[in-house]
This record gives structure tokens, sequence and C-alpha cells, in this order.
């Protein structure tokens, strides 16, 4: 204990470059705790996910990507976000998002804007629309594929060139002569 008699200059200083032989050195960096989704990978932290043990009846819509490992009744909406389907996946409803990508079984009609994947484990019966499709080997699959063409962008056409008349061929026509007069 220091009495407080002492002052700072009468203190002996501790060694600077002997290391402690109790505590061990540890050149790591420290993990941040006060932000517990920085360890998460930034692609799985912007994903919403439902568990395989949920079950939803009904119209399920969203504006983010999705991950179902579990049982959907009715119809599911994710225009420009995708949809993965888990293992667990038990889905009867149609599907419209961006991208689609089946791990388990689904009955009823998908629309993947982008792209429709359907892995090993996929059992489909329904019809798919899209523009792009992957079927791995060892899915099963029952209906239709309808690929459909990127939207094309409208072409822009060009306005016609209008030619320009003399004053006296406009007369000799009968067309009335643009005259512009200088204002001051």
């Amino acid at each position: 204990m220091w009495k407080s008699s002492k002052r700072e200059d009468d203190r002996v200083p501790a060694p600077t470059n002997v290391p402690s032989p109790s505590v061990p050195t540890i050149n790591a960096p420290l993990a941040d705790v006060t932000h517990p989704k920085a360890e998460v990978p930034q692609k799985m932290a912007d994903i919403a996910h439902i568990g395989k043990s949920v079950v939803i009846r009904g119209e399920l819509s969203g504006s983010e990507d999705l991950f179902l490992d579990g049982e959907v009744e009715g119809s599911i909406e994710l225009k420009g976000h995708s949809l993965t389907i888990g293992p667990n996946g038990r889905i009867k409803a149609n599907i419209h998002a961006q991208e689609v990508v089946i791990n388990g079984r689904v009955e009823g009609n998908i629309r993947g804007t982008d792209r429709v994947e359907l892995k090993k484990s996929a059992v489909l019966t329904g019809d798919i629309f899209t523009q792009r499709i992957v079927i791995e080997e060892g899915a099963f699959f029952k209906g239709a594929v309808d690929i459909q063409k990127a939207d094309a962008k409208p072409e822009i056409k060009p306005e016609p060139k209008k030619e320009a008349v003399p004053v006296a061929a406009a007369a000799a026509v009968g067309v009335a002569p643009v005259v512009h007069t200088p204002t001051a």
C-alpha cells in the first residue's frame, strides 16, 4: 500500500521490458462484443429466416431476401428479392420472386423474374416461368418450363430530319415562307 505522503517521484517504476511469467501474451485482435452481428457474414445478415417449425397459411410478402425452411400454404410475393426454400421447406403456393432456389418440396407455379434453381433435393410439381433455369441432377420436376425473354428496352427512333426549303421554292409550291425579323 502506498502512503499518501509519498510523492510520485519517490515510487520505484516497474520494469517495462520484462514479461510477467504468470500471464501469457497473446497478440490476436480482440472480438468486438458490442456488435455481435459483425461476426455474421454480411450476406447472411441481410436475409430473413423462417424456421422449420413455422407454419404460415395465407399470403407471404416482403421486401427483403428470404430463407424459408418451414411450411407455407397460400402465396409468396417477393418481387425484386430472392427466395431460398430450405431442405425442410414444404410449400403449397404460387411463388413470385426475382430469384428462387429450391431445396425442399413445392406444389405450385413459380415465377422467377431472373432465375430459378432446383437443387438435387428439390421436388417441384408446377410450372416455371423464368429467364434462366438450373436443374441439378437428382431433382424431381413435373410441370412445364416457359423461358421468358429479358424485357427489351424500347428503341428510341430519331425524328426524321426536316429539309430546309429555300424561300423561293416554298413560294413556288404555295407554302408561306417563315420570316424571322430581328427585334431590337
